[in-house]
């Protein structure tokens, strides 16, 4: 398959700017079964798809302060996106100028507040916080880094909104959306159905925003994320499968989780990098159904979830939401897809 089969067009107006009024409050598209034709529900329907074995699988990631605004010493404007901190004073980041800075150079945050540009890997930027440490820099300057398709600048609505509540280990720029719908009330009603909990961590980067560039698939470079999967989510994912339970992915990232720690073969505990390519002919290992958001068009998450359930279903279930007014991509609404029944279904 091309990059080209995984397009769409998107009124803009159906990209949502803000979250629901209520985290619960969604709607949420159904998929599954032979024909997996789209249904439309409500997100707090969740609970009616789910049995008591099944067992839930949430990333609990938390968004940094990542975005950080200032000025080169010659003046000019710079915004900084940290994609990964690799010590206390020292990080990766985007650079976005009119011209990119210099190794040896500085950029000014604000009075007697610097960075320093040590050099670069690759696209990324390796910069020294000279004065404060970044978890103090970005607590007293940094903004949260709103993905490039919401036109608005962050505000405190997105300090609580655009963190999931089981956000616990910071490192991400990027929330897992997926995980944004779950309350309280939500959590208790799944807990008194006998619905157990797990937790992965993936740090999500600013890759996962980045354009596919070549059509052909087979050349696309995948951006790497570093992930966690414990010998406790093993465990509890070992005794779901032998009480007759689903493993149920809250998001993408969940997904790309558990099957990296099944890359091998089996499921096994995984801490590091993780670079897997999720697309139609993949045979999943781990994941048996995912609750997820609407994805960008040509994206690798888009070709995920046409992997899981099926292309064609995937692309019918898009159009049927653009025509049903669905809203799309973070803050948007979400799907409940199910493992299709024949992998990696090209047909469509």
């Amino acid at each position: 398959m091309r990059r080209s089969d995984f397009h769409y067009d998107l009124p803009s107006e159906l990209i949502a700017q803000r979250p629901p009024v209520e985290r619960a409050g969604a709607r949420l598209m159904m998929l599954e079964g032979a024909s997996m034709l789209p249904r439309d529900r409500l997100f707090r329907d969740l609970p009616q798809m789910l049995r008591p074995n099944d067992l839930l699988v949430f990333n609990n990631t938390r968004v940094m302060r990542a975005r950080l605004f200032g000025h080169k010493e010659s003046g000019g404007r710079v915004e900084v996106l940290i994609e990964r901190l690799t010590a206390p004073d020292e990080a990766l980041a985007h650079v976005r100028a009119s011209k990119s800075p210099r190794e040896g150079s500085r950029i000014r945050l604000a009075e007697g507040i610097w960075l320093q540009v040590l050099g670069r890997e690759g696209a990324l930027f390796r910069l020294r916080a000279c004065d404060l440490g970044y978890a103090e820099l970005m607590d007293a300057y940094g903004h949260l880094p709103l993905p490039p398709y919401i036109q608005r600048p962050d505000d405190k609505t997105d300090d609580a909104r655009y963190q999931t509540l089981f956000a616990r280990h910071e490192g991400a720029v990027a929330a897992p959306t997926a995980g944004l719908h779950f309350d309280e009330a939500m959590l208790a009603r799944l807990a008194d159905m006998g619905i157990e909990r797990a937790e992965v961590t993936l740090h999500v980067g600013a890759g996962t925003f980045q354009p596919v560039r070549t059509d052909d698939l087979d050349q696309h470079q995948m951006h790497a994320e570093w992930l966690d999967v414990s010998e406790e989510v093993c465990a509890q994912i070992e005794r779901t499968r032998s009480r007759g339970g689903r493993v149920i992915a809250v998001g993408t990232t969940c997904v790309r989780s558990l099957e990296t720690a099944a890359a091998g073969g089996s499921l096994a505990p995984f801490r590091g990098e993780s670079r897997l390519f999720i697309r139609p002919g993949y045979r999943f290992r781990v994941v048996d159904a995912m609750v997820t958001n609407f994805h960008l068009p040509e994206s690798t998450l888009l070709m995920l979830v046409a992997a899981f359930s099926g292309y064609a279903a995937i692309m019918n279930a898009y159009r049927h939401a653009i025509a049903e007014g669905y809203r799309f991509f973070s803050y948007g609404d979400a799907m409940f897809l199910t493992r299709a029944e024949v992998e990696g279904d090209l047909s469509g």
